[in-house]
């Protein structure tokens, strides 16, 4: 919103794990009037109860929801790419496996080429290289460490 002026209208695509970070934005973005795409490999979809109420909620304020495996569908003509970790707290013996399954997710400007043109990068720390490559974590378009200031203020 911030950078944007508004987020109603705007396409996130998020690139990753079905995690609690990516539940919360299919809980909220469709009340906010944004569209949501979404890329997983299978077997690490978000919760299916929270998918049904994104689509319940996608239905009733306008906004499209896409769920798919491929990350640059996804990315597709996105405003905010956005990824989070891979292996999250209690999840460190599954690592090896993870990686393995997470191949071909990791944000590239490569996958920026597949969004809109004003595009930007948002992850909510902390990052791994595997999750999106340097070029576009240190780049002019990302806003994770303005992400990360405006967090430390709503704790």
């Amino acid at each position: 919103q911030e950078h944007y002026g508004g987020l109603k209208g705007l396409t996130i695509a998020w690139i990753g794990d079905g995690n609690n970070v990516l539940q919360s934005f299919l809980t909220s973005a469709a009340k906010l009037g944004m569209h949501l795409r979404i890329a997983t490999p299978r077997g690490f979809e978000p919760d299916l109860r929270i998918t049904k109420i994104a689509e319940q909620n996608s239905k009733e304020y306008g906004t499209k929801l896409l769920l798919t495996t491929d990350p640059l569908e996804a990315a597709d003509s996105a405003n905010v790419l956005v990824t989070d970790t891979w292996i999250s707290m209690g999840q460190e013996e599954e690592k090896k496996e993870r990686l393995k399954a997470f191949q071909g997710y990791q944000i590239t400007m490569q996958t920026a080429k597949s969004a809109a043109s004003n595009w930007t990068f948002l992850h909510c720390l902390p990052r791994k290289p595997e999750e999106v490559e340097d070029e576009v974590f240190y780049s002019p378009r990302s806003l994770v460490f303005q992400e990360a200031e405006n967090r430390k203020w709503t704790i």
